[in-house]
């Protein structure tokens, strides 16, 4: 059978085009600069610290396996149980504007750290408060803040160095579960859901959480590269049951043109005939004559086509198109290089071992030919994810790194109400974040056990340092690194400075279980923190905290009272305000 072109077999859509003429008004704004209450010294070191501490104690009784729970106040619907330190400090807003000023400097820390490591928001509250609350007492007595500050982040440095050493790769699927469980909060169903969507996706995988109108959580795998578009037309459909359309081996066109003139194809079509192979299309658009010729001749079983509009939108469609091609080992027909259509050889189409179309969704699943092409695309992703600051952008790289991985898996989180399906959901992204940084720099001894040890380290850090207030810094992060234990034994019921004392005594990897109120071998029983977590709690409670150390005046705005002339309220009537 030869191939049938098609002239203008669709509708033409009349269009109309009408103008309007807008008139601007260029009015002034009458802008008025909120009143400043500024505040200097000792008494805005204090405002800050009562900010912070406020922030902090409501944070910190969530720490651990044995935390406590904290119900949050909402403006509609009903009131959420929260365990997620993070989720708790952003919703705090306090009244005073310059205890505000020192609860959003503790946001900072929590939202910061969630954002580079996922998890370990908590933890770092904790720190930033015990070295905040030691570093005014300091100040007030006369220590210089400026020295202090140095003599805590050299500290710091050291100690992150020491956390990298010391930490163990997160070998196999029970490293993952042990991970996820303690994320979680000591949930060993969420371990176990998560540990099972690693295992299928790999490393490269992408696990999402979604939430459920069912009662059990689900888990839902999708193997290949899935993109968030179908077939341009229902007219490709093969399957009428499923309305999909599958192909076995097809050629794959990837271009970023709109396809509308029927002779751009021509060559390509003739190749396809000729070699009798399935072809799928993606482009910008396939319309008019182009889309025409497509349907009749698939109609007519000369060919086995689709079309596919391109994923994305803006310079992000780009990079999806790019990413296709890798996969597929295509070669890019794009405008911007020149390339054209009408001059593509057969070589230059992609091969996928099978493709499948449906509606608004298109799976293409590939072997193992374009491998290191593939492993090439997603180093270049992670080292773009590494130089964002968006989280955004962040996820949309992972989103791509998992499509050229080979896999998503969704965890579909289902509860009996709404309150516990969100604290749930929270739990199972923590769970996601912590084990995405356990495999990424690997694991320590869980349980505050790990600084507990580090402090062992801070006499000969001391030795290097030549300023006694400096020492005195390093003195005060060696304290505040005791508060993480200090507050889980304190959740757990148990007397702080007994589990601390006996803790100091222990080699490093034995400490406090929590979860079984005994003291053991931590890396054996599972209790575990990712490396990456502690390394950026510690990072960033001593950045914080060392600001807040340094600050000798604040400057907040007083709220404006709110006027009324509701007689009800005994409020002045109009021109009864002689004062």
């Amino acid at each position: 059978m030869t191939l049938l072109f098609v002239n203008n077999w669709s509708l033409n859509k009349s269009k109309s085009k009408s103008t309007m003429n807008l008139k601007y008004k260029n009015n002034k704004l009458n802008t008025k600069m909120m009143a400043k209450k500024v505040v200097f010294g000792e008494e805005s070191r204090k405002a800050l610290v009562n900010g912070i501490n406020s922030v902090a104690d409501a944070v910190k009784i969530t720490l651990g396996p044995k935390g406590r729970n904290v119900v949050l106040e909402r403006s509609f619907g009903s009131p959420q149980v929260i365990n997620d330190g993070v989720t708790i400090a952003r919703d705090i807003e306090l009244e005073n504007p310059l205890y505000n000023t020192g609860a959003r400097l503790l946001q900072e820390v929590a939202s910061k750290t969630d954002l580079k490591a996922g998890d370990g928001t908590t933890t770092s509250t904790v720190l930033t408060q015990s070295i905040v609350n030691q570093g005014i007492k300091a100040v007030s007595s006369g220590v210089n803040p400026l020295a202090l500050k140095r003599g805590i982040e050299k500290t710091c440095r050291f100690l992150i160095e020491e956390i990298k050493k010391k930490s163990k790769p997160c070998n196999g699927i029970e490293d993952i579960r042990n991970i996820a469980t303690i994320a979680s909060g000591g949930n060993d169903e969420i371990g176990r859901i998560i540990s099972s969507a690693f295992e299928k996706v790999g490393q490269n995988g992408s696990t999402t959480v979604e939430e459920s109108q069912s009662l059990q959580d689900e888990v839902d795998f999708t193997e290949g590269m899935e993109l968030d578009r179908g077939y341009i037309s229902p007219y490709f459909v093969k399957d009428m049951e499923r309305q999909i359309a599958e192909f076995i081996n097809p050629r794959i066109l990837v271009t970023d043109k709109k396809i509308s003139s029927v002779q751009e194809l021509v060559p390509i079509l003739e190749m396809i005939v000729k070699h009798k192979e399935p072809l799928v299309i993606i482009a910008e658009d396939v319309t008019g004559e182009a889309l025409s010729t497509l349907v009749v001749n698939k109609m007519r079983g000369v060919l086995d086509v689709c079309a596919i509009k391109s994923p994305g939108f803006g310079e992000r469609k780009k990079a999806y198109l790019e990413d296709i091609s890798v996969l597929t080992g295509a070669t890019f027909i794009a405008e911007e290089v020149g390339l054209t259509l009408d001059k593509i050889k057969i070589e230059q189409l992609g091969k996928a071992n099978r493709v499948v179309v449906a509606k608004e969704a298109c799976t293409i699943i590939s072997d193992s030919t374009n491998q290191e092409s593939v492993n090439k695309r997603i180093e270049l992703i992670k080292k773009q994810i590494a130089n964002t600051d968006s989280d955004f952008d962040r996820e949309k790289g992972e989103e791509r790194i998992a499509r050229l991985g080979g896999g998503i898996a969704r965890i579909k989180v289902g509860a009996a109400t709404e309150t516990e399906l969100k604290d749930k959901k929270l739990r199972y992204e923590d769970s996601i974040n912590s084990t995405k940084a356990a495999i990424e720099m690997g694991i320590l001894p869980g349980g505050g056990s790990t600084l507990i040890s580090l402090i062992r380290l801070i006499p000969s850090i001391q030795e290097k340092l030549e300023d006694e207030e400096e020492k005195l810094g390093a003195s005060i992060l060696a304290k505040a690194m005791e508060a993480p234990i200090l507050q889980i034994a304190k959740n757990s019921g148990q007397e702080g400075e007994v589990v601390l004392d006996k803790c100091k005594k222990m080699e490093f990897g034995m400490g406090y279980n929590a979860a079984t109120n005994s003291y053991e071998n931590l890396l054996e029983s599972g209790v575990v923190d990712p490396a990456k977590v502690t390394c950026w709690a510690l990072e960033n409670s001593c950045s914080i905290a060392s600001m807040v150390l340094t600050t000798e005046a604040l400057v907040v705005e007083i709220p404006e009272k709110n006027k009324t002339n509701s007689t009800d309220n005994m409020g002045d009537l109009p021109g009864e305000n002689y004062m």
